[in-house]
């Protein structure tokens, strides 16, 4: 497939823009600026923010937040997922691998 980029159109709190994207990524890019445009929707929606840069930059900090927030939560479930499989390892290795003849 051809990793030329062309142009996509989003649409983000009533605001058109044009983006340069791989056909590839084009489902991915749509999806990207849906979540962006809900996100800030929810922002304006609440009151208390104002003014649609200070609206984009709270969704940019919110969604970066989330991110980072879901790495560290993959971390943690990385390292139980380890931790039992060491401990699956031990038990085998004390009990035999649990075949009957």
């Amino acid at each position: 497939m051809s990793k030329q980029p062309n142009t996509v159109e989003v649409k983000i709190l009533d605001k058109e823009y044009l983006v340069a994207c791989p056909d590839d990524a084009r489902s991915a890019l749509l999806n990207a600026a849906d979540h962006l445009d809900t996100r800030m929707r929810e922002i304006r929606a609440s009151g208390k923010v104002f003014g649609t840069e200070r609206i984009a930059v709270m969704a940019a900090l919110n969604i970066a937040h989330d991110l980072l927030e879901r790495d560290t939560m993959s971390d943690a479930a990385s390292d139980i997922l380890r931790t039992m499989d060491t401990r699956l390892d031990q038990a085998l290795e004390k009990h035999g691998d649990g075949e009957t003849n």
